[in-house]
């Protein structure tokens, strides 16, 4: 492909959601600097590519009417900064904390924020249910291929104010894993409040934002001790099974 052929599309997404000129440059060099850096955490670098599979599919968050009112923002497992990093640039007004803890992805994410110049993220090197700081704080919590979607409930909860939102990708429609996190979430005080199938770009197939609300009060019990969660995932209404503190 040509320089810049990503170009265009990135025009369409700017008309599409109403982004400035700055933002879109801002955007354009997100995408050059994952192609530019060999050790970026993904497999889709190639900025031909990683407009529509990270970008346009991270932006598709703008239309959900949480996202304009939201002022604080956490992305967990934000590995090599999608959603979070794109969503940063659309909303200038919300402070993004990228939620990683892998060392080398925070690194990485460092180094395009600085890059970049993404004056309204900052990323947080450590586990989701390490994050003590971030309790109760964020309008909206941000998950993308992250893992089971009980679990992602489970880390989202605990940082979520009351009335804030869980935005969880997902792919194609799992009855039995919806089933898990509906009653996760019961125990977690949090509610799904909708399932938007969304299109980020021509040929995008089984793409679902899952989007839950915090309606109560997370127990005193969550977090859990770090890797619990994903180890012994909650499966029903009551409490989680003994030992897992």
């Amino acid at each position: 492909m040509g320089a810049e052929s990503e170009r265009p599309r990135l025009l369409e997404l700017a008309q599409r959601y109403k982004l400035t000129m700055d933002q879109t440059e801002t955007l354009q060099e997100l995408l050059s600097a994952l192609h530019r850096d060999a050790h970026a955490p993904t497999s889709v670098r190639c900025p031909s590519q990683a407009v529509d599979i990270h970008l346009a599919d991270s932006l598709v968050a703008l239309e959900l009417e949480v996202m304009a009112e939201a002022r604080a923002i956490a992305d967990l497992g934000s590995g090599a900064g999608f959603p979070g990093l794109a969503l940063a640039v659309a909303l200038q007004r919300a402070e993004v904390r990228l939620i990683e803890s892998n060392m080398r992805k925070c690194a990485y994410l460092e180094r395009v924020i600085a890059e970049a110049g993404v004056r309204n993220a900052r990323v947080v090197c450590a586990r989701a249910e390490d994050w003590r700081d971030g309790a109760g704080s964020n309008d909206v919590v941000l998950a993308r291929a992250l893992a089971a979607q009980a679990v992602v409930v489970e880390y989202a909860a605990p940082l979520l104010r009351l009335g804030g939102t869980l935005a969880d990708w997902r792919g194609k429609r799992s009855g039995g894993e919806e089933e898990q996190a509906a009653r996760a979430a019961e125990q977690l005080g949090m509610r799904r409040v909708e399932i938007r199938r969304t299109e980020p770009f021509a040929g995008a197939q089984d793409r679902h934002l899952h989007l839950y609300m915090k309606v109560r009060p997370t127990p005193s019990r969550f977090p859990r001790r770090a890797g619990v969660a994903s180890r012994r995932p909650l499966e029903g209404p009551g409490r989680a099974r003994s030992g897992e503190r």
